[in-house]
């Protein structure tokens, strides 16, 4: 017989990852009674595979969920051991900060902080089913019979879904190494209709440290500048002398290759025990041995998992071998010729949620109240994760609360391009973010991420009052920048000039320092060379970056917010939710047939679905238009 718990809540989240943390966090700092329900609370927030943070389009991610109010930008900054600015050699919109973190001390951070908030209960649980009464979800069920009652639920379920491990020839159920998988609850989604599908990731062995001959390896040191990712006041804590741990590269070689493909018989990837689709992006070493061969090496970063510990993370040679190849293959590596393994590398094998049944604030299409975020998605990437979660916790509070729902558009952020790619196209392999996939990646920028959104966490109770100011105080800054760099001028005299040739440039004629930093041999460090400015320089550097490209760059910025302009009139042109595509005579069968099932919201999205051409679209806007 069923227990019901006592005490109601606005909002349950299912999943303690990075996705459950950041939808936990949002709901109930947005005033709503929150329950965060997790199999293993020693668990939260753990980094299942490498211990990093950011990278080529996910530091915009974190950076924009930061700005909104979440919390993997401040932890990462709490736990960080080194940082690195990639893409340096790139045009400023695609340059993305990665930071290594201490693996043990972003799961003990992000716990505390999440324990401290008062609006939120955290328990341990497993979740085997919802509630439900006709198309609404009320509630959720555990294993053992307790019903906790909720006006919403977000399900941010990782690769727990019927979690199936590999190594080598040898499978069995498992959510992670050593954690159970989420049997029941599967099954009972697919019951009550919803479509899953099936995913496979992979992450190397662990290995120890004190068996790997350093020497032999080059190291790769952080920056020296200091870095964070995090816009908003941070804690004493973050200002404490830091430890900074370097990585090192080792190569494998055509020995590694040789062990790899004589084995290919004992991978569960080659012998067709692994059947779902795998990350493209990040393969496993077998496939680069396989689908490279031309190559005579791999690159392998050797890892710090953290400050306390001697594990490392080969990043760089996930694996599903049996034990003993790993062991023997990593062994034919320079430096780690007598390297012992502390966890051995797998395959996992998991379902998710098809994307296409959800709307783009991440509620279900079949069952309201019902809100999907995280891996579960069809996403990979800790990254990809906490920018679903943290919707569909926005989300799941702004029902409860009976608000309008929360829809970041593709012109206003990656989470919107992210999660717009997910709902309008679905994914038939776990989606990453890059820089490739923004149209407007040159305004959604990471540094100009809180200038972007912070107003949106700020309205919706996400962000606080304090960390809202900072940033008004930093657009009020550029504003006085930009207009001290119109009115000064520069006049074309010697001393002026040769500064100017030793910068590689000149001016003949009288110039603003406004035009002059248009110049690529000019930067704001050299403008402050030229000119005693009115404000204090050691407190600007971040904000000089953000003048400097707005100014660098301000033609291409015109001509992107004209083209968003042309996209605002096809956004404004609404589709009724419950409109049927089928009575409209002139659409084919099969544009008929795609449009109702993702529903689009307006006829830009309706633009972006797969197969749908420009003829629909113009037959659609006539009949809209009826």
């Amino acid at each position: 017989m069923a227990f019901i718990y006592p005490i109601e809540y606005e909002v349950i989240v299912v999943g303690g990852g990075h996705a459950g943390c950041e939808a936990a966090w949002a709901a109930s700092r947005m005033g709503c009674k929150t329950l965060l329900l997790t199999m293993n609370i020693d668990t939260i927030a753990l980094m299942s595979c490498n211990p990093a943070i950011g990278g080529i389009g996910k530091a915009q991610l974190v950076k924009e969920v930061d700005a909104l109010g979440g919390l993997m930008g401040i932890v990462t900054d709490l736990s960080a051991i080194q940082y690195r600015y990639l893409n340096t050699k790139k045009g400023q919109a695609v340059r993305s900060l990665r930071a290594q973190t201490d693996r043990i001390k972003y799961r003990l951070t992000m716990r505390k902080i999440l324990e401290k908030e008062k609006n939120l209960t955290i328990k341990q649980a497993e979740v085997i089913k919802l509630l439900i009464r006709g198309k609404e979800v009320y509630g959720v069920e555990t294993r053992f019979g307790t019903q906790f009652l909720g006006k919403t639920v977000v399900l941010c379920l990782g690769t727990f879904l019927e979690g199936l491990i590999h190594i080598g020839l040898e499978s069995f159920p498992a959510g992670r190494f050593g954690e159970f998988s989420s049997q029941l609850l599967s099954q009972h989604l697919k019951e009550i209709g919803f479509h899953l599908g099936r995913f496979k990731t992979g992450t190397p062995p662990r290995l120890d440290g004190r068996t790997i001959d350093y020497s032999r390896l080059v190291p790769q040191y952080g920056d020296e500048e200091e870095r964070r990712f995090s816009f908003r006041k941070l804690t004493a804590e973050f200002f404490k002398e830091k430890v900074s741990l370097p990585c090192y590269i080792t190569y494998t070689n055509p020995q590694t290759h040789r062990i790899i493909s004589e084995n290919l018989d004992r991978s569960p990837l080659y012998t067709g025990i692994i059947k779902a689709t795998g990350v493209r992006y990040c393969p496993s070493i077998e496939d680069k041995v396989v689908k490279f061969c031309q190559k005579d090496r791999h690159q392998i970063f050797i890892e710090p998992e953290g400050i306390n510990t001697y594990e490392v993370y080969p990043n760089g040679i996930s694996t599903s071998l049996p034990i003993d190849v790993q062991i023997k293959m990593l062994r034919t590596i320079e430096g780690l010729e007598k390297v012992e393994i502390i966890r051995p590398g797998y395959a996992i094998e998991h379902n998710y949620f098809d994307p296409t049944q959800l709307y783009p604030t991440l509620e279900t299409k079949l069952y309201q109240n019902l809100f999907i975020g995280g891996q579960i998605v069809g996403t990979t990437g800790y990254e990809e994760a906490a920018a679903t979660g943290i919707i569909a916790g926005i989300n799941a509070a702004l029902k409860a609360q009976g608000k309008e729902l929360l829809t970041l558009k593709r012109s206003q952020a990656y989470i919107g391009v992210l999660i717009d790619d997910l709902v309008t196209k679905g994914t038939n392999e776990p989606y990453r973010m890059f820089t490739s996939r923004v149209e407007f990646r040159l305004l959604l920028r990471e540094d100009n991420a809180d200038l972007r959104l912070s107003e949106i966490g700020y309205k919706i109770g996400l962000l606080n009052e304090e960390d809202y100011r900072l940033v008004l105080k930093k657009k009020e800054k550029i504003d006085i920048i930009k207009e001290w760099l119109k009115k000064e001028k520069l006049y074309p005299n010697e001393e002026v000039n040769n500064k100017l040739k030793a910068w590689g440039t000149s001016i003949k004629e009288t110039i603003s320092l406004y035009e002059l930093l248009k110049r690529p041999e000019i930067d704001m460090n050299k403008i402050i060379q030229l000119k005693n400015p009115p404000f204090d320089i050691s407190e600007n550097q971040e904000i000089f970056w953000n003048v400097e490209i707005d100014i660098k760059y301000e033609g291409y910025i015109s001509r992107s917010l004209k083209e968003i302009e042309r996209l605002k009139e096809l956004e404004a042109i609404t589709i009724p939710e419950d409109f049927d595509y089928y009575q409209v005579p002139s659409l084919s069968n099969e544009a008929k047939e795609k449009l109702n099932k993702i529903k689009p919201r307006n006829l830009a999205q309706a633009q972006r679905i797969p197969g749908i051409t420009p003829t629909a679209i113009l037959n659609l806007l006539i009949y809209l238009k009826k």
